[in-house]
């Protein structure tokens, strides 16, 4: 078979279960029994009499039980014909019931007519209207008038035979009354009706149900044939009860008995919801033009039997009875009718046929799908003209053509398997099915391949198939667009985390056991923020395609190149084996480093070099780790390399995810300490250099460790670069808020207490622009705890050039309206300083302690701080220095023009109770001019240690205290 005959060829359907074997097997046995003891008289005329009559009376009242009770089990359209056939055996069980109490039971013959032979008259109405019943219902008024015809044919022909053999004689009998000689031919009449009906069904029956009628009709027939025999003269004469024609009457209600079951046992039954899906189910090809020839010869059967009747008269040289010439007459012209009733119904659906045929014929050839016809062989037998506009060939061309030639050789196996599983399934089951597949195109309509991708749905036809496709070329390409798109970076077009990850899994799961040097790089640009805001986006995307495309260059065929968002970007190094770790470590460091040599290598962008670095971590596919963890652990090693100095690479190493486990930690502490209350805020005094005045205490937040060390802010938040370590950046956030309404409501509390000292918060200037600190909220927490707005002083720290300064100058000005006085922190410590100085109004200048440190024994650093001072006297702010520890220092600011400064030369950080109390002093002794004595130095703590020189009686200088790190638990 060839390969189109192969994917059309439907497989054998299953074959379905047997009817049972026994029943009819038992059917068998009796009615041969029966049969078998009427041919032998039962061996006695009385049994031959009771067998005969009571016999055939059990037998109909069994067939009529066995219709009556499944017409009552089976809802079906159907059950009427089965109570009808049940009403139908009941009578001829009476009849012979009543038979048999006159021969049997009376021992008399049986009387003409009696009630018998009006039970018997009674068997063939209701057993007609049952074969009505199961008949196929005419659709239209002339098909029913057809169907009457019909039966009359049949019939009229019938009686013409019947009459010309036999019915005259009995008509024409001498010595019988009327009821006698109209008994006699009622009989044979109403058998001409049924056996008539019996014909008509045999066309016209119904496709469910089919073994059930066909064995209703068999008893049917057989009965009629009997009651023919019976009719008979020269044999009702001679019959007597238990003769050998009882064995038909009894054989034909066993069978009917038998019928109403078979369809059960055959396995063809259905339930009523699938009847009239059964009914369209389409026999197998070629069995119905042989019933629909029968059907279509049955008027001229009819008509030549009637002539046979007369024939039969003519030849026997009688004189044509008026009974053979009416009926015969009649006959002719039923045909006649019939026949021009038929020649009208032809022409109309002559007429709609062509009509439907023009119709399908301009839907199908105006439709945008190609519809192809193929037969049972695979080869196209017709091809719809819209194959020139889809596949850019003619119809004419394709059919003829092998289907399986036309589709792809790597789609066929799957077209075959498709075909050949649609083909063994159930029609009712699945009616269609739908098919993908690249078909053989055209030159016009090649598409550069040859090849177009075709969507069909397919459908039976004659054992073949009927394909309706259309071309989605275009979809599949838009699919895998997005699916391209859906996985690869929409700016340089490298593959994106999702697909990286998909990848480093393949690589990690599926890697042979020797490929221990697997590694991932992770990438990171440096500089890449800066690029964004000094050159603008536009510039920063256009740097990143000349990374990627840089990157992508670099790595090696194998090897895989991605882009994980913003700056960042990885590689996949696959493994060649090695196993030595020093050697893979050396392989893939080289390979980073040429990496990072050719990212860091200027970038030509607007006309302008741009240079950025980049910053490179590398993790190995050691046993046992997880995709995941190995990408974790090439990202530590990237942030480990920026925390070295950027511009490096840097191999994982386990300790840095100990340090991750650290900072983690230190989280849920800080997050802990937060919640239950272990910060605490300290206060360090500002003191006037001129004559030692307390102007404004400076808050200091501290973490009371369980050991009773007080840790600064530097020593338990670790704010990653470019917020990283987001949690801990939200942490530091909710503490910047907790000490400044803390700030403010001691303050307050001190206000009330009679020190009117203002409070110095140190912040952010990215945390000056949260909303939380709008100046709203500000001012509704001054109204809240009753500190006056002129008290508060907010310090302006980690001033940033990339810090949005108009933001940033707004949201000042607005708090300077409030009455909030506005300082600038870490003055001198960047270039960001002078800039935040020209742009933000400020009202304090905060020198940096790295310009006081060495202010005494470093000349430069003395001028620098000069004049850094004279700017802030000649804007008309204030001038606090920070880390003033000496009193060489306090000397040295002072005659510079430096107005106040804190640090150990006058107090360290104090807490509530000892910040009061030196309060009270309201001032602190500032040292003399050279030649002078030494002024008193009042300290934060300790016990008042006497030095030399010239001292008075409050000559007391305390000892240093510890460092800002660490500072013991102040008393309650």
């Amino acid at each position: 078979m060839s390969a189109p005959g192969a994917m059309l060829s439907r497989p054998p359907a299953p074959a379905g279960n047997p009817p049972g074997a026994v029943p009819q097997i038992v059917l068998v046995v009796v009615c041969g029994g029966y049969a078998v003891g009427a041919a032998f008289g039962w061996g006695s005329p009385e049994v031959a009499a009771f067998m005969g009559d009571f016999g055939l009376s059990f037998a109909a009242f069994l067939a009529a039980f066995s219709c009556g009770l499944y017409a009552r089990k089976r809802r079906s359209r159907f059950r009427p014909a089965w109570m009808l056939f049940a009403a139908s055996s009941g009578m001829a069980g009476l009849g012979n019931g009543v038979w048999g109490w006159y021969e049997v039971v009376q021992g008399t013959t049986v009387p003409s007519p009696c009630l018998a032979d009006f039970c018997f008259l009674l068997f063939a109405p209701p057993a007609i209207v049952g074969l009505l019943v199961l008949a196929k219902r005419p659709v239209t008024r002339a098909g029913w008038v057809c169907l009457g015809l019909d039966s009359w044919l049949i019939a009229g022909s019938l009686v013409t035979l019947s009459w010309s053999l036999a019915l005259a004689h009995t008509a024409h009998f001498q010595g019988r009354s009327v009821a006698q000689s109209a008994l006699s031919l009622a009989y044979p009449l109403l058998d001409i009706v049924l056996v008539s009906m019996v014909l008509a069904l045999h066309f016209r029956r119904s496709s469910v149900h089919r073994s059930a009628i066909n064995t209703a009709v068999a008893a049917l027939a057989l009965t009629v044939l009997c009651d023919a025999l019976f009719s008979s003269p020269l044999l009702r004469e001679h019959y007597r009860s238990g003769q050998i024609l009882d064995a038909g009457w009894f054989a034909g209600s066993m069978l009917l008995a038998y019928a109403p079951w078979v369809a059960r046992r055959s396995g063809e039954e259905c339930p009523e919801e699938d009847v009239k899906p059964a009914a369209r189910r389409v026999p197998p090809h070629g069995s119905r033009p042989i019933a629909g020839s029968l059907a279509a010869l049955t008027p001229y059967l009819a008509a030549a039997v009637c002539t046979l009747g007369i024939l039969t008269n003519v030849l026997d040289g009688r004189r044509i009875d008026r009974v053979v010439l009416f009926t015969g007459c009649t006959v002719v012209l039923a045909l006649v009718v019939r026949q021009g009733i038929m020649l009208l119904d032809n022409i109309t659906l002559t007429q709609e046929l062509a009509q439907k045929e023009n119709h399908f014929r301009s839907l199908v050839q105006g439709s945008s799908d190609v519809i192809m016809i193929a037969a049972p062989t695979g080869v196209l037998r017709y091809v719809s003209p819209a194959a020139a506009g889809v596949y850019g060939r003619d119809a004419e061309e394709l059919v003829g053509s092998e289907l399986a030639s036309l589709i792809h050789p790597e789609d066929l196996g799957r077209v075959v398997h498709e075909v050949r599983r649609f083909l063994a399934a159930a029609p009712e089951d699945e009616p269609t099915t739908r098919i993908e597949c690249r078909f053989r195109a055209g030159e016009q309509r090649s598409g550069g391949d040859g090849w177009l991708n075709v969507e069909s749905t397919v459908n039976r036809h004659h054992g073949g198939l009927i394909f309706n496709s259309r071309d989605v070329t275009e979809r599949v390409r838009l699919q895998a667009q997005l699916q391209h798109n859906a996985s690869h970076d929409a700016l340089t077009d490298l593959p994106n985390r999702a697909l990286f990850t998909e990848r480093v899994t393949q690589a990690v799961t599926g890697r042979r056991a020797s490929d221990h040097d697997t590694a991932v790089l992770y990438i990171d640009l440096d500089g890449f923020k800066q690029v964004n805001d000094t050159i603008g986006h536009q510039a920063g995307d256009e740097l990143l395609v000349q990374a990627a495309r840089r990157l992508g260059d670099s790595v090696r065929a194998g090897d895989i190149a991605a882009r994980l968002g913003g700056d960042e970007f990885a590689a996949l190094i696959t493994g060649d084996g090695t196993r030595d770790r020093a050697a893979r470590e050396f392989r893939i460091h080289e390979i980073a480093d040429r990496l990072r040599i050719k990212l860091s290598e200027p970038y030509r962008i607007d006309g302008r070099d741009v240079r950025v670095a980049a910053s490179i971590g590398v993790a190995f596919a050691d046993p046992g780790v997880s995709p995941a963890g190995l990408l974790r652990n090439a990202d530590l090693a990237m942030y480990r390399a920026k925390q070295a100095g950027k511009g490096r690479v840097e191999l994982y190493a386990p300790q840095m995810q100990s340090e991750v486990a650290h900072r983690a930690e230190l989280a849920t502490k800080l997050r802990t300490a937060l919640h239950d209350g272990e910060f605490a805020l300290l206060h360090q005094p500002v003191v006037e250099l001129a004559g030692g005045r307390v102007t404004a205490v400076a808050a200091h937040a501290r973490w009371r460790s369980a050991q009773g060390i007080l840790f600064t802010p530097a020593e338990f938040l670790r704010v990653g670069d470019r917020g990283r370590f987001a949690e801990d950046g939200d942490r530091a956030a909710e503490l910047d808020r907790w000490q400044l309404e803390e700030a403010v409501e001691q303050a307050a509390a001190r206000h009330r207490a009679g020190y009117p000292v203002p409070v110095a918060v140190r912040l952010s200037a990215r945390r000056l622009l949260d909303h939380a600190l709008s100046p709203a909220g500000v001012e509704s927490l001054l109204t809240r705890h009753g500190l006056p707005s002129r008290a508060l002083v907010l310090e302006l720290s980690e001033s940033d050039s990339r810090m949005p300064l108009d933001d940033l100058e707004r949201r000042l000005v607005a708090l300077r309206r409030l009455g909030v006085r506005i300082a600038l922190d870490g003055f001198g410590s960047g270039y960001a300083a002078i800039g935040a100085l020209r742009r933000l109004p400020v009202d304090i200048l905060r020198l940096d302690r790295g310009l006081i440190d060495g202010v005494v024994e470093s000349a430069r650093l003395h001028k620098i701080t000069a004049g850094l001072l004279r700017i802030a006297g000649d804007l008309g702010m204030q001038s606090v220095a920070d880390g003033v520890d000496l009193p060489e220092q306090v000397l040295a600011l002072r005659s510079m023009g430096c107005t106040h400064g804190m640090g150990m030369a006058f107090s360290g950080p104090l807490d509530e109770h000892r910040l009061r109390r030196s309060l009270a002093h309201a001032h602190y002794p500032v040292p003399e001019l050279p030649g002078q004595s030494r002024a008193v130095v009042l300290t934060g703590s300790g016990l008042p240690v006497r030095h030399g020189g010239m001292a008075g009686p409050d000559s007391l200088m305390h000892p240093p205290l510890r460092s800002n790190s660490e500072t013991s638990v102040p008393p309650t």
